[in-house]
């Protein structure tokens, strides 16, 4: 059952076969917006479990992988991150953003997590993935068109 932490929103689609069960019964459209946000969180984690969790061969012993959350854990809502990298790591900063005139954009943050290159690599695999299967069971995402910076010499 997928649970909002936020608000303790429960799904009542079970978690074995959730994504399509929640699409094609529940009617995603129907949900509030603030819980998709909530259930696509809760998605994506048991996916990841679910590859962490497949079955190796008996002849490489792997250990067993538990997960917990510590005691200044928080779950937070971003709408920008930026991305900085140098030789050792990534540093991912997380934030708000809203533009409240025409001139202004406030952009909020709020976390930063730094993330060696391997696990950056890691992290768009999965995300590459789970995109792929969002993609596939809710549509394409379009994205907003890019700003192309002027040619020619910059001063």
């Amino acid at each position: 059952m997928c649970i909002c932490a936020d608000c303790n929103y429960r799904c009542p689609a079970s978690m074995p076969g959730h994504n399509m069960h929640f699409g094609a019964v529940f009617g995603y459209n129907r949900i509030a917006a603030k819980h998709r946000r909530c259930i696509l969180l809760s998605r994506i984690n048991f996916q990841i479990s679910e590859l962490m969790s497949q079955p190796k061969p008996p002849s490489d012993q792997q250990p067993t992988v538990t997960t917990s959350q510590t005691a200044d854990y928080r779950a937070n809502y971003a709408n920008s991150v930026q991305v900085r990298m140098s030789v050792w790591d990534f540093f991912l900063e997380f934030g708000t953003m809203r533009q409240d005139t025409p001139e202004m954009v406030k952009l909020e943050n709020f976390q930063g997590v730094y993330l060696s290159p391997q696990q950056a690599k890691a992290l768009l695999q999965i995300l590459e993935h789970n995109l792929a299967q969002y993609e596939k069971a809710f549509g394409d995402l379009a994205l907003e068109p890019r700003l192309v910076p002027p040619a020619g010499p910059v001063h």
